[in-house]
């Protein structure tokens, strides 16, 4: 790495601006923490996501300035990732996890722009007629399938990163015990939620029925309609809010 390299590197507005993405990502997970538990207990109309939580987000005052520093702040955390991938000496797994990452921040960025322009729809309505349009053809429907048992691989990941508490690296020296279980609670409730999508995935496939596909949003209302789903959909919001707490203290001691 060349010696301009190792001071944009480790210069206080990169750091800052790894920081503001970072408590930025945690904001939004709290937000859909509290959609979740008002969706639990019946009292809530907004789409219990990543954009409906930003669409909460703008609800609230200053919400549209709120909405741009979010967006910034995670395309922040795209760069950041990007220059990981060039700087760093990361193996072929991380360097799959780093560019996994990119794009999720990425996405999420572009869908905070929409919202704070005025453009963002139900991300549950776009999953679905893109599902329906690929089940119109033979091979789509084994895309489809394809599709679920990669979002319950990443689910899997996930919460195996809960259970060998491998996100710790992601993390410098000092971080505390209270930081690490909220990682591990956080993690292992994103990873459930990633199963329960990719299994929507796949029963649309099998079933031929687009309408069973969707996102964070279906995956929650589904948990919802079992028994005691309100209790467990409570759990799940509990464990997306401890995630968005474990990214505000990830934000103080993110390994750059």
């Amino acid at each position: 790495m060349s010696a301009t390299a190792q001071e944009v590197r480790y210069s206080r507005p990169y750091g800052a601006a790894i920081t503001v993405g970072l408590i930025a990502y945690g904001v939004v997970h709290l937000l859909i923490a509290w959609i979740a538990l008002q969706l639990a207990w019946g009292k809530s109309s907004e789409e219990a996501s990543q954009q409906g939580a930003l669409r909460e987000l703008a609800g609230k005052p200053l919400g549209g300035v709120l909405l741009w520093v979010v967006a910034i702040g995670l395309f922040m955390l795209v760069v950041w990732r990007a220059l990981e991938l060039v700087w760093g000496h990361l193996d072929t797994g991380k360097k799959v996890s780093s560019v996994g990452r990119g794009i999720v921040y990425a996405v999420l960025g572009v869908s905070a722009v929409k919202v704070a322009v005025g453009s963002g729809g139900s991300s549950t309505g776009q999953q679905r007629s893109v599902t329906a349009r690929m089940m119109a053809h033979g091979p789509g429907r084994v895309l489809v399938v394809v599709i679920g048992l990669a979002i319950i691989a990443i689910g899997g990941y996930q919460i195996y990163k809960a259970v060998k508490k491998k996100f710790t690296e992601d993390l410098t020296g000092g971080a505390s015990d209270l930081t690490i279980l909220l990682g591990r609670i956080g993690y292992a409730a994103k990873g459930i939620a990633f199963v329960i999508v990719g299994g929507l995935f796949g029963w649309a496939a099998i079933s031929y029925d687009p309408n069973k596909a969707g996102g964070l949003d279906t995956a929650l209302h589904t948990v919802k309609d079992q028994p005691l789903g309100p209790v467990l959909l409570t759990v799940l919001a509990l464990g997306f809010a401890a995630f968005g707490l474990y990214a505000f203290s990830w934000s103080r001691h993110a390994k750059r």
